[in-house]
């Protein structure tokens, strides 16, 4: 039998298995160290997977600060910016892709422009217009801001589905008697409903995992999200890291759920928006 050596393809699966590495590994550590003891995280030699698995540290987990208070903050904001930001950038990415807007191409660049201001620039702007709105230690301190940010993404994500759609189909229905926005609700959406979930999905992401404007914006610990509280189970001299590993894995069941329930449309919607922007 004889054996062919393709450099192109070994490179591929060495990239493949660098990639699964750099995803898995850390994800296993953290399972492995919510399952440890503080006597077993610091014993030597280092046991890689407990010897003693316990789900003490996720029973202190809800002990030790309000989790499902934080749980139930995180789901309501991140649901209702994803639901926002839906919902806007799809009627801007209708007007983009179908209308004849003048200065379509500088409207374009400055989307992509705003895509690109890291986070920490816009905080003490954000910081002083929630407090001039009295919105501080709200759900709308953190919902309004998600919605603006998460906007120039999703907005392009959907540009490309609805300009890969017939122009056709609309006009019929129009022909039929829907309006502009009915065509918008009854035709556009549903076939680009992978790109669509895309978007959902990425807005949800970013609001979930959100920590500087959580911090800053929310100070109230009734109004304290996941990705904050997490960071509460730390003292000043001490790092419970199983206690904090069980948090960490619990905030991540959500996301884990949403991507695996909706897995087949993200595929194919990053795919196909590929394909045809």
């Amino acid at each position: 039998m004889q054996f062919k050596f393709w450099p192109r393809n070994s490179l591929t699966h060495i990239a493949v298995v660098a990639m699964f590495i750099n995803g898995v590994t850390p994800l296993l550590w953290m399972l492995a160290t919510s399952l440890k003891s503080n006597v077993e995280l610091v014993n030597k030699p280092i046991t890689y997977w407990p010897q003693d698995p316990t789900l003490e540290n996720f029973h202190q987990v809800f002990v030790q600060q309000p989790l499902l208070t934080f749980i139930g903050n995180s789901v309501w904001v991140a649901l209702c910016s994803t639901l926002l930001t839906l919902v806007v950038s799809s009627l801007a990415a209708y007007a983009l892709a179908r209308l004849e807007i003048p200065g379509r191409r500088i409207v374009m660049a400055l989307i992509i422009g705003a895509s690109t201001f890291p986070l920490v620039t816009l905080l003490v702007p954000l910081f002083q217009t929630m407090r001039s709105l009295g919105l501080l230690n709200s759900y709308l301190a953190l919902i309004l801001p998600y919605t603006v940010l998460n906007l120039p993404v999703c907005t392009l994500v959907l540009i490309s589905f609805f300009q890969s759609i017939p122009k056709n189909l609309e006009s019929a229905a129009m022909v039929d008697g829907c309006s502009r926005l009915g065509a918008l609700w009854h035709v556009v959406l549903p076939l680009s409903m992978p790109g669509v979930v895309t978007a959902g999905i990425l807005a949800f992401v970013n609001a979930w995992d959100e920590f500087l404007l959580a911090l800053s914006l929310n100070a109230s610990m009734t109004m304290r999200t996941l990705p904050v509280g997490i960071v509460l189970y730390q003292g000043e001299f001490t790092f419970p890291w199983p206690i904090i590993s069980a948090a960490l894995v619990i905030a991540m069941v959500p996301v884990v759920l949403v991507v695996a329930w909706f897995q087949e449309r993200i595929v194919g919607g990053l795919t196909a928006g590929g394909v045809k922007g």
